[in-house]
C-alpha cells in the first residue's frame, strides 16, 4: 500500500506499539543479534528493537516511502548507530544470510503471496535464524468490516464503491503450517491470538480507523472522507457501546507465527 499518511499513523498506532513491545519480549534477545523489522513503519518499534540489541544491528523496511522518510528523519543514523531503514517490498526481499532474526507486526496482513515473503525470510537469515511475526489473522476486526459494510451499501456512499475488493490478507494458521515447511522453516508456534483494541473515546477510534482502514475511505471524495468516517464510526459503536471509563473496544484476532530456519541458502 502507497498511500499511508504517515504522520497520521505515528499518531493513531498506540495499539500496535503496544502489541509489538510484548511480541518483542518474546524474542528473549541477548543484544548482539542482527534483526530485520519488516513492515517497519514509522520507525519507533524498530528503535525499540535496536535499544535492545546495544552489539547488534537492526535494519527496517517497508514498502511506503512516506513511513521510511518518517522514520530516517525520526531516528538519524547519527543518533542511532546500530539502526537503519531501507525501503522495500515484503515479496521481494534481497537478503542474503544478514540476520538472526526477522521480526514483523502488524504489516502482513496487508500483503499477498506469503510464500514469496518466507522464502525472502529464510535466504535472508543465517543458519538456524529465527522469524517472530504477528499480523491481522482470521476472524480479525469483524465489527469493524461489518460496520463498514452496512455503511457502504447505503445509497450515498453505494456508487463509490462498486469495484471495491477486501484489501487485507487475514491468514489462518493452517495455512502457515503449510507454507512453513515448504518455504525452508520449522514451526514452532502458529497461533490465533485474540486482542482487545481499546481507543480513548470516539474520536481516537476515528483516528484508528482514518489511518489503517483507507483503502476504504480512499474510495470516496476526499471532501467527503471524515463524514464517511463519522458515519463508520457511529454504525460501530450502534452495535459496540462506549463502556464504563469511556473507551472503545475492538475485537482483534491476531496469527502469531514463530519459526526457525531449516535449509541452508
Amino acid at each position: 500500500m502507497s498511500d499511508w499518511n504517515a504522520q497520521d499513523y505515528e499518531k493513531n498506532s498506540s495499539a500496535q506499539q503496544k502489541w509489538a513491545q510484548e511480541l518483542i519480549a518474546k524474542l528473549n534477545l541477548k543484544g548482539h543479534e542482527h534483526i530485520l523489522d519488516l513492515g517497519c513503519g514509522d520507525g519507533k518499534v524498530t528503535a525499540e528493537l535496536a535499544r535492545c540489541v546495544p552489539g547488534g544491528l537492526v535494519l527496517g523496511v517497508d514498502q511506503s516511502e512516506a513511513m521510511i522518510n518518517l522514520a530516517q528523519a525520526r531516528y538519524p543514523k547519527a543518533q542511532s548507530a546500530n539502526l537503519s531503514f531501507q525501503q522495500m517490498d515484503a515479496r521481494q526481499l534481497t537478503f542474503q544470510n544478514e540476520f538472526d532474526v526477522a521480526f514483523s507486526n502488524a504489516t502482513l496482513h496487508w500483503v499477498d503471496h506469503h510464500v514469496s515473503v518466507l522464502n525472502g525470510l529464510a535466504a535472508g537469515l543465517r543458519s538456524q535464524g529465527r522469524i517472530l511475526l504477528q499480523m491481522g489473522g482470521q476472524g480479525n476486526a469483524l465489527g469493524i468490516i461489518q460496520a463498514f459494510e452496512t455503511v457502504m451499501r447505503q445509497s450515498q456512499w453505494h456508487k463509490y464503491f462498486e469495484d471495491f475488493t477486501f484489501p487485507y490478507f487475514f491468514n489462518s494458521p493452517v495455512d502457515y503450517q503449510n507454507w512453513l515447511p515448504t518455504t525452508g522453516f520449522a514451526p514452532l508456534r502458529v497461533e490465533l491470538i485474540p486482542k482487545d483494541m481499546t481507543h480513548s473515546n470516539s474520536e481516537a477510534l476515528a483516528g484508528w480507523i482514518r489511518t489503517t482502514w483507507f483503502p476504504y475511505i480512499q474510495c470516496v471524495p476526499k471532501e467527503r472522507a471524515e463524514v464517511f468516517v463519522t458515519e463508520v464510526v457511529e454504525q460501530y459503536l450502534q452495535e459496540h457501546p462506549i463502556r464504563t471509563g469511556g473507551l472503545t473496544h475492538v475485537a482483534m484476532m491476531r496469527l502469531e507465527v514463530e519459526a526457525q530456519k531449516t535449509k541452508a541458502s
